[in-house]
């Protein structure tokens, strides 16, 4: 569940740059994973345990509770709060 202190940032492909979630981020840490339940809006596809963007590039892995992201295939922006 989101909190006051959470900061929203945007996590988008980097080979086309769409949207693929808006996500709640804590601390300044580098992005290795996302939480599911932090997730606000998942634009993107799935294929069995890939998380796919709609252009085809592997965004991560399903594992559960959380999504690990490959390095490389995707950018984010937005603030993060420090705690």
């Amino acid at each position: 569940m989101m909190r006051l202190s959470d900061t929203m940032i945007t996590i988008r492909c980097a080979r086309c740059r769409r949207r693929i979630f808006r996500y709640a981020k804590m601390k300044k840490v580098k992005v290795l994973h996302c939480w599911k339940d932090r997730i606000e809006r998942d634009d993107s596809i799935r294929d069995g345990e890939k998380v796919l963007c709609p252009c085809g590039n592997q965004i991560g892995v399903d594992e559960g509770k959380w999504i690990k992201l490959r390095q490389g295939s995707f950018t984010y922006s937005g603030t993060v709060m420090n705690q």
